[in-house]
């Protein structure tokens, strides 16, 4: 048996757990803001042109990287937020 077969196996007998709304926001939030802070990063590392935005786009980079991020994960994300949920959950249950 592969692992992507025993995974399955293993989350097929898996009991459902109850998740409370605010704990699947926060991974959701945290998600958000994760990609926002790498997003901020990956904008800086640009090299500027001719045509940068000045002070303006220095004022306001951070503004759309958090946006950006909080909307990366709106729309998905890259699937942390079930990682760290389920590390919420681990917590609480005192594993």
């Amino acid at each position: 048996m592969n692992e992507l077969n025993a995974l399955s196996a293993a989350s097929a007998t898996a009991p459902v757990r109850k998740v409370d709304p605010k704990n699947a926001e926060t991974a959701k939030e945290f998600e958000a803001m994760f990609l926002g802070q790498m997003t901020k990063m990956m904008l800086e590392s640009v090299q500027k042109g001719e045509f940068n935005g000045g002070a303006g786009e220095e004022m306001f980079q951070g503004v759309l990287a958090e946006k950006l991020g909080t909307e990366i994960a709106s729309r998905g994300g890259v699937g942390l937020a079930p990682a760290v949920l389920d590390s919420i959950l681990k917590l609480q249950q005192g594993q």
